[in-house]
């Protein structure tokens, strides 16, 4: 049977995978094959709210986020105008403990260079006049952030890598195993691929292929849920996203006349293979309450879609980015929480340049807080827990 080493393969065709080949192929690290049984952005990525913003809880995802909202916006305006809307985002709450905690991270996001502002109940009303906000306590306002469509983002990281010489093998079944030698191999049909170094960017699937080639890691696939809906009168194509903190529901633009919203999160580890897919009867429910009560404008939306994906949480809900602890050359790119999109282009940037620069580099620092070998392996089991909860406490987690 014939083998194939690479330079680099990929696991996993999301936007996560695909925006990792395409910096690989810009360092000229070698040839590169990405592997996915499905198409590309056919498992989370196609199914993610697309909503960029800075508002995050740590100085590492504010840079990294950052890195990969100026990428997704130069490679939409030069090829897919379409694909990127900056559009802002604010997030609100009525909660007076809750409201503390927001009003407090202005400072820090601030000491960031986040361009936030706080706003009240005026600003949030001018923006969205289909909401009733009165009884809003505090509220935050990012200006430059974005909304983007995670499956066109993704195709075009695949161009741009195809372009550069990388290799796709998709929509295959294939087998991975390690090798006599420890590496993970590859097989499809009577090929049998590896490589001196490997990623795993499955996203849902990062848990079991891990544990299949005996490296297991803490990672907890979970279901999401979010939906298309169509306003008695249609909603202008540019308005903030809005994040209600109380009730975990955000809502964005999504084309002429529709509107995108989630987050029916389900803090249980969920199968990837064995989920359903469609939206339930409880987040359907819940979007109703919700927009009854806060946008009653909205609230005799038609829902065009709704829908389910699975993102990978982690204990800490940090990604976990960097060789994998006891087996040289293995490399996670995964677990990140529901946050993948807003991610993606900045990890990859910087997991491509530890691969290209090796140990010690300055990539490698810039991994250290994601890297996998800050747990303790084997990790005791732990509960998802949703992304964009705003959470009182020393460190404030939005």
């Amino acid at each position: 049977m014939p083998r194939e080493r690479l330079a680099v393969l990929i696991f996993g065709a999301g936007i996560a995978g695909c925006s990792l080949a395409y910096h690989l192929a810009r360092r000229k690290v070698g040839s590169i094959g990405v592997y996915d049984p499905r198409t590309p952005a056919a498992g989370a990525t196609g199914r993610a709210g697309g909503v960029v913003t800075e508002q995050l809880w740590n100085e590492w995802d504010v840079e990294v986020t950052r890195e990969a909202h100026a990428e997704y916006r130069a490679l939409a305006r030069r090829h897919r105008p379409d694909a990127y809307s900056e559009n802002g985002f604010v997030r609100w709450t009525k909660n007076p403990v809750a409201a503390a905690v927001l009003l407090e991270a202005v400072e820090r996001l601030r000491s960031w260079k986040v361009d936030v502002e706080a706003v009240g109940p005026a600003e949030i009303s001018r923006w969205m006049p289909w909401g009733r906000f009165e009884d809003v306590r505090a509220a935050i306002y990012s200006r430059h952030d974005a909304v983007v469509t995670p499956s066109a983002i993704a195709e075009l990281y695949v161009e741009g890598a195809r372009q550069r010489g990388v290799e796709f093998h998709l929509g295959r079944a294939g087998a991975i195993a390690p090798g006599p030698d420890g590496r993970p191999v590859l097989e499809l049909g009577e090929e049998r691929w590896d490589a001196e170094s490997t990623v795993v960017a499955a996203g849902a699937w990062s848990k079991r292929l891990f544990a299949d080639l005996g490296h297991p890691l803490p990672l907890v696939p979970y279901r999401t849920q979010a939906a298309t809906l169509r306003p008695p009168q249609a909603p202008p194509d540019v308005f903030p996203t809005g994040h209600d903190v109380d009730t975990d529901v955000y809502a964005r633009p999504e084309g002429p006349g529709r509107i995108l919203a989630g987050d029916g999160t389900e803090l249980i580890e969920a199968d990837p293979e064995r989920f359903v897919t469609s939206g339930d009867d409880r987040f359907r429910t819940h979007l109703a309450e919700v927009f009854s009560d806060r946008f009653p404008g909205w609230a005799d939306s038609e829902m065009i879609a709704a829908w389910a994906g699975v993102c990978t949480a982690t204990p800490d809900r940090r990604p976990l980015v960097g060789e994998v602890p006891g087996a040289p050359g293995l490399y996670a790119m995964t677990g990140f929480n529901g946050f993948g999109v807003m991610r993606a282009g900045g990890v990859a940037r910087r997991l491509a340049d530890r691969i290209a620069d090796g140990p010690g580099s300055r990539a490698d620092e810039e991994l250290r807080v994601v890297r996998p070998d800050r747990f303790h392996l084997p990790h005791p089991p732990f509960a998802p827990r949703p992304g964009f909860t705003l959470e009182a406490g020393d460190s404030p987690r939005f």
